[in-house]
């Protein structure tokens, strides 16, 4: 579980997050909605510890990660999946390279040991035929199912997705989505999806805050959040502009 309270964070003068509160629950989907610069990707800087916070706290499974050495946020760090937006692969490494460096350098896995769950959490995304590939051969849709198997690779308990579907045509983005659902499920993590995509939102979340003027609203569910009965919710779910 995850546990947001009172969080401020400002840029200079700007006030990004404004005592901003929410749970993720433990094993289950929390999405996080709002408009560009709402604060959304910042929170999962702010909980990775990339950047400090003004004030409130963030507590991950019941550790407050205020007054944390850095050694000791990389060794947190290390307890997550990290699914970037841009999917975030590094060019000049293979598709398993990639899947599994962090095991690589972090871990005394054997080679045989990393090429063996290098090829499983492939085979979870359907990707399994793509291990000697490099990314520059792959499709946008095929770059985020590894950015997936890299982010799983670890086992976390702990999975954020930053925009995971962005700029992937309707069918690959609801292919994405079903992925996220089977993965998150089967290895009961606890997930952090920031979205803006309305058919992510719809078909991921089990949980719902919408960030506005610096705090965290809890939505309605995925099956009542298109008739919210907070305007600044529906409007912002049914794309309309005052």
């Amino acid at each position: 579980m995850i546990e947001i309270k009172g969080l401020v964070k400002c840029y200079g003068d700007n006030k990004i997050l404004d005592g901003a509160s929410l749970v993720a629950k433990k094993k289950k989907r929390t999405t996080i909605i709002g408009q560009s610069g709402c604060g959304k990707s910042t929170l999962l800087r702010l909980i990775l510890g990339l950047e400090d916070f003004e004030a409130g706290e963030i507590i991950i499974e019941g550790q407050s990660i205020k007054g944390l050495s850095e050694e000791e946020k990389n060794k947190l760090r290390l307890s997550f999946g990290m699914v970037f937006q841009s999917s975030a692969l590094f060019d000049s490494l293979t598709v398993a390279e990639n899947v599994g460096l962090v095991l690589k350098e972090h871990t005394a896995m054997t080679k045989q040991q990393i090429k063996d769950k290098v090829m499983h959490v492939l085979e979870l995304v359907e990707l399994e035929d793509a291990y000697h590939k490099m990314p520059s051969e792959l499709s946008g849709g095929m770059k985020k199912r590894v950015a997936i198997a890299r982010a799983i690779i670890n086992d976390p308990k702990i999975i954020l997705f930053d925009e995971p579907t962005t700029g992937l045509d309707p069918v690959t983005s609801t292919r994405t989505e079903l992925l996220i659902n089977k993965l998150t499920d089967y290895m009961g993590a606890t997930s952090i999806i920031v979205t803006h995509q309305i058919s992510t939102i719809l078909n991921v979340s089990q949980e719902i805050y919408m960030f506005n003027e610096g705090k965290a609203i809890k939505t309605e569910g995925a099956d009542k959040i298109l008739q919210s009965k907070d305007k600044d919710i529906y409007n912002f779910v049914n794309g309309l502009v005052e």
